[in-house]
């Protein structure tokens, strides 16, 4: 990003216009764009200064107001993806984000990126004590009666639509 033209110059470039230069001959005088003067002299008049305006600072985004909205959508769906979110976002809201902002959203409020197909549900603790009485109960008895097993063959089971993405909170 380029740099504001020093102070003095600025100071030089305004006195030189006020003493009753054109704009267009303070530009050529001291070689810089017409448009740098005239934009120069247009701050002056309206803030009364020459000091250039601070550069950088907090940008606000669209998407400040929908925020909650954002949040609580991921915490319902945490798999959804980017551009599907973004066409509910319109569809509810009536802003339009690019996929891009709103992952950078997310991931400015903690969640992160998750690329498991390993389930969470296996820790909790009703799913674990299923899974005991499964293996207390139900596997024995399969090995006594192999007969009434029945075997299912999913050699053509396509999981390609099971979604291996998701949003979580960071930790």
């Amino acid at each position: 990003m380029p740099k504001p033209y020093w102070l003095d110059l600025r100071e030089r470039v305004v006195s030189f216009v006020q003493a009753g230069h054109s704009r267009r001959a303070a530009a050529a005088h001291f070689s810089v764009s017409p448009s740098f003067v005239l934009n120069l002299m247009t701050a002056f008049r309206d803030r009364g200064v020459v000091a250039p305006k601070a550069l950088g600072g907090w940008r606000h985004s669209k998407l400040d107001p929908h925020r909650v909205f954002i949040l609580r959508r991921v915490a319902e769906k945490d798999d959804i993806s980017m551009p599907e979110f973004a066409a509910e976002l319109q569809a509810a809201n009536g802003v339009k984000a690019a996929p891009a902002s709103l992952s950078r959203r997310l991931i400015r409020n903690g969640l992160s990126f998750k690329k498991s197909l390993l389930v969470s549900e296996c820790d909790r603790p009703d799913v674990r004590q299923a899974r005991e009485t499964w293996k207390a109960e139900r596997q024995p008895r399969m090995r006594t009666e192999p007969h009434r097993l029945v075997f299912i063959d999913e050699t053509g089971t396509n999981t390609k639509m099971t979604r291996a993405r998701g949003r979580r909170q960071r930790g």
